[in-house]
């Protein structure tokens, strides 16, 4: 059974607050003009900051998309900054229409958090996969398995928070964090994880299977 839930992410009251009442000023102050942009600059930020609940897969071994968006690469790759292993790289891109709330993609323990200061290029591109900021949670499943999933800045996107520390115990599909307005997250699998999806995909975060850990 899912838990009760705000809709909007707590990261999001202080900019709607602040917006709903310059709006409210504006109005009082017949400023017309200024209402009607500041009302639709309001309503976007609350769209961007919504937080649904989601019904992930019965499947113990299914990954889910940590991220809502789309599946913009699916490669093979030697990772040297995460996990130190070959792996299956996949990148989700979300842009300022999804629901930016991060989730654990499956079920583990953190084994650490690497946070790296960086550029901020669009993060579709592949300059800002490789010189973003970004924040890295890599993690160790029940059966040994080592998992990292990486949350980049993009053009817009100037604040990434994750609310994971190196020990914690997570569950696939919890929220984990949120990168605010506009961003990308990059998944790195084992080798032999049977993947269910496809470059081009829309997927939601703790929902969509990825694939299957074997």
């Amino acid at each position: 059974m899912l838990t009760p839930q705000v809709p909007v992410a707590k990261e999001g009251y202080p900019f709607i607050f602040v917006l709903a009442f310059a709006t409210l000023l504006a109005a009082i102050l017949s400023m017309k003009i200024t209402t009607g942009f500041l009302l639709v600059a309001t309503i976007f930020v609350l769209c961007f900051f919504r937080d649904p609940e989601r019904l992930g897969p019965d499947r113990p071994d299914a990954l889910v998309s940590p991220a809502d968006g789309k599946v913009i690469l699916i490669e093979r790759v030697t990772d040297d900054r995460f996990t130190g292993n070959e792996v299956q790289k996949i990148s989700v891109f979300m842009n300022v229409f999804n629901v930016h709330v991060n989730r654990i993609p499956c079920s583990g323990t953190v084994e650490k958090i690497l946070y790296k200061p960086g550029k901020f290029y669009s993060a579709d591109s592949q300059k800002g996969g490789l010189q973003n900021e970004y924040c890295a949670s890599i993690i160790t499943t029940p059966e040994g398995k080592k998992i990292a999933f990486v949350q980049i800045a993009g053009l817009i996107a100037r604040r990434i928070i994750c609310w994971l520390e190196a020990g914690d115990a997570v569950t696939r599909g919890k929220r984990f964090g949120l990168i605010r307005f506009g961003s990308r997250v990059d998944l790195y699998l084992p080798l032999e994880t049977e993947l269910a999806i496809k470059p081009g995909q829309n997927v939601r975060a703790g929902e969509t299977v990825l694939g299957y850990l074997k």
